[in-house]
């Protein structure tokens, strides 16, 4: 098996490990195989691929588009970021509830975020370029957020003074938002396939 998952907190958000062949020359690993990730339980098309670069401390968050929600596959390039879903599917058994992982040049692993959930993360290292594929595209209208530090939700960020966008800023709370503006959870088949394919590290 060329992948590995390993078992999260939340079981519809994928922490993977791609394999890596390495020798004195350099290193060589697949970022994405459409059969080999659908074989997994990523069963999504993705739409649109998105490069960040960030400098330390910077923190982007937490994101989500309602009408047009994006799965996503992220992954780092250079320096190490910690990444953050938050699931926000109203009926779900882990509502409210995140996990958090650090995703790094060096360990190569790689966070599936499915939609329904918030997504950020926060730079450890000097810099960080950050690869996101996404299952739909980018739309500025349908953009929503919830504000980084927000006390129910109680993320245990790596970084404990972030740099902050003016939007992200200005977020609402997670109790604040209208129960209107959270999507609602769809059903448990995804979850149950996945975690029969999980491997525990």
């Amino acid at each position: 098996m060329t992948l590995k998952l390993i078992n999260t907190s939340i079981p519809d958000v994928l922490l993977i490990e791609p394999k890596v062949y390495d020798d004195s020359r350099g290193f060589f690993l697949e970022t994405f195989h459409q059969k080999k990730y659908t074989e997994l339980g990523i069963n999504k098309t993705f739409v649109q691929d998105n490069y960040s670069h960030s400098k330390q401390r910077i923190l982007r968050g937490l994101h989500y588009q309602l009408h047009h929600p994006q799965g996503k596959l992220i992954f780092v390039l250079r320096g190490e970021i910690f990444d953050v879903a938050v699931d926000i599917r109203r009926g779900s058994s882990t509502f409210g509830k995140w996990f958090g992982a650090n995703l790094s040049a060096i360990n190569k692993r790689q966070i599936y975020v499915p939609d329904g959930f918030a997504h950020g993360f926060c730079v450890l290292s000097e810099s960080a370029d950050v690869m996101y594929k996404c299952t739909d595209f980018y739309d500025a209208e349908d953009e929503h957020g919830i504000f980084w530090s927000d006390e129910t939700i109680a993320i245990d960020w790596a970084v404990k003074t972030p740099v902050l966008s003016e939007k992200d800023s200005e977020f609402q709370r997670f109790t604040e938002i209208p129960e209107k503006d959270f999507p609602i959870y769809r059903g448990a088949d995804e979850a149950q396939t996945r975690n029969s394919r999980e491997i525990s590290p």
